[in-house]
């Protein structure tokens, strides 16, 4: 099965739905949106990162950035921050340069390096819009992370590809019937830019009374 370009979903997307379904779908299918400090901090970090005037070349590795990418079998379209042409000996022609070159994604993160898996499923599903752009495999790429200015090398497995395709096919279902997950508090809501909008205490409170007593409760503690 193939997707439209009408159909595309933002490869961004992805790190929102794994980690709340809510989340992403009051963004995507609602439209609403908040910043918050780590919305802020990441946006500026990215500016560098997406500049196009910024452009690398020298011997053997050709920088592109803000490389737009799409895949028409996962229905995704968005932009890599960084992606490093390398010279190669079995790699693929790019026009207007001699040699081959191998393909290596970089995405740029604001903070460190996570437990859960949401960034590297970011990475993945741009390095499989590159493979299908440019008809080769992918199978490494990175993560930079703001906080501890480094590199973090990420292995494109089969796993990750999976899981890939499992969440677009969730969310393309979940976008064609309009649907918003409920909510399902936890800790994680706390530090989440919809808090405000998703209200997540409220969804899990037995009755607006009760609701209220608790938020007067916390309040007063």
């Amino acid at each position: 099965m193939e997707y439209g370009e009408d159909d595309y979903l933002m490869i961004s997307g992805i790190q929102h739905f794994k980690f709340c379904r809510r989340q992403w779908a009051l963004i995507h299918i609602e439209q609403q949106w908040e910043e918050n400090v780590h919305t802020t901090v990441g946006e500026l970090m990215h500016k560098r990162a997406h500049d196009p005037e910024l452009k690398e070349k020298r011997k053997g590795l050709i920088v592109a950035r803000a490389l737009p990418v799409s895949s028409r079998k996962l229905g995704i379209s968005g932009t890599c921050d960084v992606v490093e042409f390398r010279q190669c000996e079995d790699g693929i022609k790019l026009h207007g340069h001699r040699g081959q070159y191998s393909v290596y994604p970089i995405e740029y993160k604001k903070g460190r390096p996570k437990l859960t898996e949401e960034d590297c499923l970011q990475l993945a599903a741009q390095a499989m819009c590159l493979e299908e752009m440019f008809s080769t495999p992918i199978l490494e790429g990175a993560i930079f992370y703001g906080e501890t200015r480094r590199r973090e090398s990420i292995a494109i497995t089969e796993e990750l590809r999976r899981e890939v395709q499992n969440c677009f096919r969730e969310m393309h279902g979940y976008y064609e019937r309009q649907y918003t997950p409920k909510v399902r508090y936890n800790k994680s809501c706390n530090a989440c830019s919809l808090k405000e909008i998703c209200l997540p205490k409220l969804g899990k409170a037995v009755s607006v009374k009760a609701y209220i007593y608790q938020m007067l409760k916390e309040e007063e503690g």
